[in-house]
């Protein structure tokens, strides 16, 4: 039985890309200890697929988490029963039918105005002007928080999911989460009322027929907010931007020969925009000869997972055409994304075909950067139509 190896990082590299490192780490230390996060990593495919269905050991329930404090508890925080009916509760307003039946109407009308709004223009941001109204649009819907504007939702959202990977204690990052919550607070206060008297399939309204607690709905909707904004939002400007820099899947695509959710998956699991979900050693534990200890947190590296070279071959090369079957890109255990049909549908049956069918001449137009490694996603992504 082995301590926790160490294996130390460069804050700002990993963040502007995490994948280096991680191969090193899948090559030296699969668990390692990293001490500029605070946290121990466990970065292959197979130990995350098996451990992240031990509960009993890496337990989502976490007091103290950043998740927690800033939110309030929500369904991704707790395990077993209470997990289950929550995510039972919320099942209505996710489930594949639901997604058929009601919210793909809305996608596609949704997309249509974003794209007819962007008719004309020779020049734009697929982050900002597509991708974000798009995603937020969506959210807005699902949610039931329509009085949020695609702008508030954006910034609801980032403003969150910085909060909750705010490991460095950054003050501005706490302030604006806050700020991020409270939006999100002042929308379910505006909405709640009307949907009490006529309800429809939105989470709010949904969570609000259930006999789940108020404070507990709150913290869901929240939820549904940092989680599905900015994946969607960075999927869809990122897969984009993949196809455009190479050309020749692109064109498969557009001939029948592959489909866009092979494009989506495969993205998905290149460049993980959900590359990492933290959880509390909740026991003393031994796996593969390390020893792990009690109240220790550990973060399932979903991004290296995704990268894992004995799982994937020619990991770190986008390539639609591959087996994305062993991904673990929405998790692989009991907190399975529940939102993965609306990510599916919204970006593989709408934004990206609707993207490229209206705007066949679209090209780059200057350099492409992304950021992050507990989520990921490209800083921006300049066209032009021509």
């Amino acid at each position: 039985m082995n301590p926790v190896p160490v294996h130390t990082i460069d804050p700002q590299s990993f963040w502007e890309d995490p994948y280096p490192a991680l191969a090193e780490m899948r090559a030296q230390n699969p668990i390692c200890h990293v001490p500029q996060l605070g946290a121990t990593l466990m970065v292959k495919r197979n130990d995350i697929f098996t451990c992240e269905k031990n509960i009993a050991v890496f337990s989502s329930d976490q007091p103290g988490g950043l998740m927690t404090e800033l939110m309030g508890e929500n369904m991704m925080r707790k395990d077993g029963d209470p997990h289950m009916l929550e995510r039972k509760q919320s099942f209505p307003a996710l489930s594949p039918r639901t997604v058929r039946d009601v919210w793909l109407n809305h996608f596609q009308q949704d997309c249509a105005a974003v794209i007819q709004h962007l008719k004309g223009r020779q020049e734009f941001d697929l982050v900002y002007d597509y991708a974000m109204p798009v995603s937020a649009n969506a959210l807005r819907r699902i949610t039931g928080l329509t009085c949020m504007t695609p702008k508030q939702m954006d910034d609801a959202s980032q403003g969150m999911i910085d909060g909750i990977g705010n490991y460095g204690g950054d003050r501005e990052i706490e302030r604006r989460c806050h700020a991020a919550t409270r939006l999100v607070d002042d929308a379910i206060d505006t909405m709640m009322p009307g949907l009490q008297i006529t309800p429809d399939t939105s989470l709010l309204s949904i969570l609000s027929q259930s006999e789940q607690a108020e404070a507990s709905i709150r913290a869901n909707v929240k939820l549904a907010i940092s989680g599905g904004q900015n994946e969607p939002r960075d999927a869809i400007a990122g897969a984009a931007w993949a196809l455009m820099t190479h050309p020749d899947q692109l064109e498969d695509i557009q001939s029948g020969r592959a489909s866009w959710l092979q494009a989506f998956e495969e993205y998905a699991r290149w460049m993980s925009p959900i590359g990492m979900s933290p959880r509390r050693i909740a026991k003393d534990h031994e796996w593969h000869d390390v020893q792990l200890k009690a109240e220790s947190r550990l973060f399932f590296m979903f991004g290296s997972g995704n990268r894992d070279e004995e799982m994937f071959e020619n990991a770190d090369q986008f390539n639609i055409h591959r087996d994305t079957s062993k991904a673990i890109s929405f998790g692989a255990g009991p907190h399975f994304c529940a939102g993965a049909a609306a990510s599916r549908s919204l970006i593989a049956d709408v934004a990206l075909p609707e993207l490229f069918s209206n705007f066949p001449k679209m090209r780059l137009n200057g350099d492409v950067k992304f950021g992050g490694w507990a989520f990921r996603g490209p800083l921006g992504v300049p066209v032009r139509t021509d």
